[in-house]
């Protein structure tokens, strides 16, 4: 959480938190990106539940670690990570055109890539170590276990991450003016439907991760 954290608030600087007046061009520029990235983050927001779906199925398999015997959690796992895979970074996201994204969109680009990288990665690495500890010399089969730690941390971090998307996108739409500023390219509505979908509730996975590194 502390990268997380370490994110926010670095999008949060760069975020020209000086006037919103209507009139001022940067402000201006800055709701056109958050118009634009809420509406990539409604296109991606099918795949993204289907994500979290499955990583809340498989969750309680992995919080504490692996059993002893993890071939029974091989199918939930590997389907935790297909359906992780599946979400796409939308375009204006990713972070070739996302350098050119300002304000509050920036830092909403940026936790959405984090939330991909870090849950994606996670599911493949703990679905490799499940292969390394049944198929792998013993020496192999040790370091798998002792470290699988760091990619069910990774899984929890990057749901984290994606909560956080709901939270942030309501606290830039105020920041920028709210609903009379943007008029009608973003509605109050179509804000919180998205920072719903986005939210810890919807999103968080429960209870924390209960294993630790070499445990």
């Amino acid at each position: 959480m502390t990268f997380v954290l370490l994110l926010a608030g670095l999008a949060a600087g760069g975020c020209g938190a000086g006037s919103n007046s209507s009139s001022d061009p940067a402000v201006k520029l800055q709701r056109q990106d958050l118009a634009a990235v809420t509406r990539a983050l409604a296109g991606t927001q099918s795949s993204v539940g289907q994500a979290v779906a499955a990583s809340k199925r498989a969750w309680p398999l992995v919080v504490n670690g692996l059993s002893a015997d993890p071939s029974a959690t091989r199918l939930p796992i590997a389907a935790a990570g297909a359906s992780a895979a599946r979400v796409k970074v939308p375009p204006l996201l990713e972070e070739a055109q996302a350098v050119s994204l300002t304000g509050p969109a920036a830092q909403l680009a940026g936790l959405f890539r984090a939330y991909i990288g870090l849950t994606s990665r996670g599911w493949r690495m703990i679905a490799a170590s499940i292969d390394q500890i049944e198929h792998g010399p013993p020496a192999s089969a040790r370091f798998a276990r002792q470290n699988v730690a760091l990619y069910i941390e990774s899984v929890y971090d990057g749901n984290f991450t994606l909560a956080q998307i709901g939270k942030q996108l309501r606290k830039g739409y105020r920041r920028l003016g709210g609903p009379a500023a943007f008029a009608g390219n973003l509605s109050e509505q179509q804000v919180n439907a998205l920072a719903d979908a986005y939210s810890e509730s919807a999103a968080r996975l429960h209870p924390h991760v209960g294993v630790r590194l070499g445990s």
